[in-house]
């Protein structure tokens, strides 16, 4: 058998399924799985949760996992840190496997913060003697100093989740196993963990990162993997899968019957001059309304990669008339990179935040724009927005006196 690299990780035709939560049976539900076991048919309690999952990841890669709450995720990465064993098929991660998969997961509530990092140390294979060299700086890192030989159980989630992150990072694992929980801490802790998982990676160890937040996928992985109901729809380029889910999502809102609303959206046009639309050039958007009476209020317009969150929202005051109102607005020069969008529309009377809602937020049309790809960025530094900004560099050596 060949041995693996130290921070390979391995699936090989992974199956995982859960039996349905059991309930107080009735006669009926014991006179069905009688009858179905006569016939030996199953009775349906089995559902499956990962199907023919099948993947490698080599030592330094850092895999983004994503897909819709439900995919398997979650699952998988308990599989990856053998708190559960799959059904059939096998997965293998070599090396020492560090992992944040709960807030909680690995920390112990009745141990202080101070012998938790040293029971998850030797949980992972570390001497006391390895721990101790690092226990200064997961405590500065976690900024528990005063609390440290305080029971976890009287921690906040936020102090329980820098703690556990803490513990599962800077003890130098082989495999980093980061799942959502990321999401509980604050702004400057979030990028210091981005930070640290950069600095992790520097060293050759190996990050799969779960996350809904898919602007950090794209910032720190450069390998994304999309679940869907349990089989790997993609895999590839994490720019390019990110994309594929991001469609996904805008195809699923727009099957949806369009959100009823005092007024109704009945026809959108986006286009540019020669039929083309590109980066930096004109794009113009209209937008025909129907209403069974007049109203005054705000009309706002924003464009996404497919998601509800917009890249940019414009608005402007409208006057709708009973009966048809047409709506038009032009972007002279449109900030985007080559990519496929969606343009959201919504309506209210006054303000967003207090006002009636006239036309609930929801997607109207798709378009492509061709032009430069988005300009790349260091890795962990997350992006909010894929906006092109056309600039003139200069570089030039001084010559010294």
């Amino acid at each position: 058998m060949q041995t693996l690299r130290e921070g390979t990780i391995t699936a090989d035709q992974v199956w995982k399924r859960f039996r349905s939560d059991r309930r107080i049976p009735k006669l009926q539900d014991e006179f069905r799985r009688l009858a179905n076991r006569a016939r030996r048919q199953s009775d349906g309690d089995w559902r499956w949760v990962l199907r023919d999952v099948d993947f490698e990841v080599e030592p330094g890669s850092s895999v983004g996992l994503i897909g819709a709450n439900g995919s398997g995720k979650s699952t998988l990465l308990k599989i990856l840190t053998r708190v559960m064993y799959p059904s059939a098929g096998q997965v293998l991660a070599s090396g020492r496997v560090g992992a944040l998969i709960e807030v909680r997961a690995g920390i112990h509530g009745d141990l202080t913060g101070r012998e938790n990092i040293f029971l998850t140390g030797s949980l992972m294979g570390l001497s006391r003697r390895e721990v101790a060299r690092r226990f200064d700086e997961i405590l500065a890192f976690s900024e528990l100093e005063d609390a440290v030989d305080r029971q976890v159980k009287y921690y906040s989630t936020g102090m329980q989740m820098r703690l556990g992150f803490s513990v599962a990072a800077f003890l130098e694992p082989d495999v980093l196993l980061v799942d959502e929980v990321l999401a509980v801490g604050d702004a400057s802790f979030q990028q210091r963990c981005l930070d640290r998982m950069r600095y992790v990676l520097s060293q050759g160890t190996t990050l799969v990162f779960v996350s809904h937040d898919l602007a950090a996928v794209e910032a720190t992985c450069t390998r994304g993997l999309w679940l869907n109901d349990g089989i790997v729809r993609a895999d590839g380029p994490v720019r390019e899968v990110v994309g594929l889910y991001r469609r996904s999502t805008d195809d699923v809102a727009a099957r949806e019957t369009p959100l009823p609303g005092a007024i109704r959206v009945t026809d959108v046009s986006v286009q540019a001059e020669d039929g083309l639309i590109r980066t930096n050039e004109l794009l113009d958007i209209e937008l025909s309304f129907e209403s069974d009476r007049p109203y005054l209020g705000w009309l706002y317009v924003g464009i996404s990669e497919g998601t509800a969150s917009p890249i940019f929202v414009l608005s402007r005051h409208v006057s709708w008339q009973a009966g048809e109102t047409h709506v038009g607005c032009s972007l002279p020069r449109l900030p985007l990179p080559r990519g496929e969008y969606s343009v959201w529309t919504t309506a209210h009377i006054g303000s967003s935040y207090d006002g009636q809602e006239l036309l609930p937020w929801q997607p109207v049309a798709r378009f492509d724009v061709y032009g430069p790809e988005l300009d790349g960025a260091p890795r962990a530094i997350v992006r909010l927005a894929p906006l092109h900004v056309d600039a003139e560099w200069r570089v030039g050596v001084h010559d010294r006196v």
